[in-house]
């Protein structure tokens, strides 16, 4: 819908990555510069926000801290993994959504997260239009994964994979100094989709990567990892680094880390993955009579801002600025998307696409990538993500500490 004028709200849901903020700080910045807009508001935990009623003055805050959310990592407004129902079935939420936008005069909405906050997106936005109120609402993407449908790749990814990469060289090297066994089992992000894993494969540009690689997208068999072990221990020394996603799983589909314990489920209904390096450390250890170390490396991989990629950084910045231009132009019910442009020097522009296609649809790592009977990721995947990594971005110190932003957070009074 063109030519609206009111209020804007901007979310954040899901996990939070080292460059969030930067969307964050494109949205902010561009929707306080525009006339459509006549207020910015930043909602406190995502949709529970809005539906709360929780929801930040972003007009009260200082231009510096705006513009230092570029190189903060995490979610500076709060996050959330609610899951609405289909209006179909309980349309309490969305009644209630629509409540709120009306008593604030909101008319852009912005919801920025991965695969299932899109579906969010979507379903807030199909209501709002069934609903005769004009809004337009535009999902800004992030995701560590790497996994949303339609974009050459997800803001956040490109920084998490420079911290993979960095850290598998830096694990490699202090693993095999001294000369005995060692077997290091590093594990990554990514339930369904190898992305992460894969960035791994970046540290053999640095002659230090890994000599086994594990990725969701193909059956994992226990037994013939410990072969493949050993094989590897059989020419390196006794030494071997493998890097195993978290989502690894065996030929029936169960996660291999729920074959050791039934772990607890999120609100979405996804199982809570974790463990799976420690578990195959031990069997090798058990195996072998190794010296084994298990590493998970977790949170440090979504929230290592020191190690972000300035191209990651820069991109996501104006994937929130883009955002906010699209909606401004009449542009609704669609997600930021980034194309890669022809040519040898890499470059992107941004493109829209409806968020029906983006919600929850996985995009994986291409089979043909996955190489060595399914041990290792060809160089195809480092002519993709190398471009992704360049550059830093580092927040100022001081005491040569990072100095991140600080956000006043004014509430916007109840009415």
């Amino acid at each position: 819908m063109k030519n609206l004028k009111g209020a804007l709200m901007f979310a954040q849901s899901g996990g939070p990555t080292s460059v969030i903020n930067a969307s964050a700080a494109g949205v902010f910045i561009e929707g306080l510069k525009s006339s459509a807009i006549t207020a910015v508001y930043g909602a406190a935990n995502g949709i529970k926000g809005v539906l709360d009623e929780n929801f930040y003055d972003i007009g009260k805050e200082d231009k510096k801290e705006l513009n230092l959310l570029k190189y903060t990592p995490s979610s500076a407004l709060g996050s959330v993994r609610y899951k609405l129902k289909d209006a179909s079935v309980d349309d309490t939420d969305y009644k209630r959504i629509l409540e709120v936008f009306k008593k604030y005069n909101v008319r852009y909405f912005f919801y920025n997260g991965g695969n299932d906050s899109m579906d969010t997106c979507n379903k807030i936005s199909k209501y709002l239009a069934t609903s005769g109120y004009d809004c337009n609402v535009i999902g800004v993407p992030k995701t560590i994964d790497n996994d949303l449908y339609g974009t050459d790749h997800c803001p956040g990814f490109a920084s998490a994979a420079r911290y993979i990469a960095t850290t598998v060289m830096e694990i490699n090297l202090d693993a095999k100094v001294y000369d005995t066994p060692m077997v290091c089992v590093i594990e990554c992000m990514g339930r369904h989709a190898g992305w992460l894993t894969a960035a791994s494969k970046l540290a053999s540009v640095g002659g230090l990567g890994p000599d086994l690689i594990y990725l969701p997208e193909v059956d994992f068999d226990v037994d013939k990892f410990v072969e493949d072990v050993k094989a590897v221990c059989a020419k390196n020394g006794n030494k071997c680094i493998a890097v195993v996603s978290e989502g690894i799983k065996n030929k029936e589909g169960t996660f291999i880390c729920e074959l050791v314990s039934q772990g607890a489920r999120d609100s979405f209904g996804h199982a809570q993955l974790g463990g799976v390096a420690a578990t195959l450390a031990n069997l090798i250890k058990e195996k072998t009579g190794y010296k084994t170390r298990g590493i998970e490396l977790s949170l440090m991989q979504r929230c290592g801002a020191h190690l972000a990629s300035k191209v990651d950084v820069e991109e996501t910045f104006k994937a929130g600025r883009a955002a906010v231009k699209a909606a401004v132009n009449g542009e609704t019910d669609k997600m930021v998307c980034y194309k890669r442009k022809d040519g040898d020097k890499y470059a992107i522009e941004y493109e829209l696409l409806p968020l029906e296609l983006a919600a929850n649809t996985e995009k994986t790592v291409p089979l043909e990538w996955i190489t060595e009977n399914n041990t290792n990721i060809s160089d195809e995947f480092i002519k993709y993500a190398l471009p992704l990594i360049q550059g830093e971005a580092k927040a100022p110190l001081e005491n040569s500490l990072p100095r991140f932003a600080k956000l006043k957070k004014v509430f916007v009074e109840k009415k």
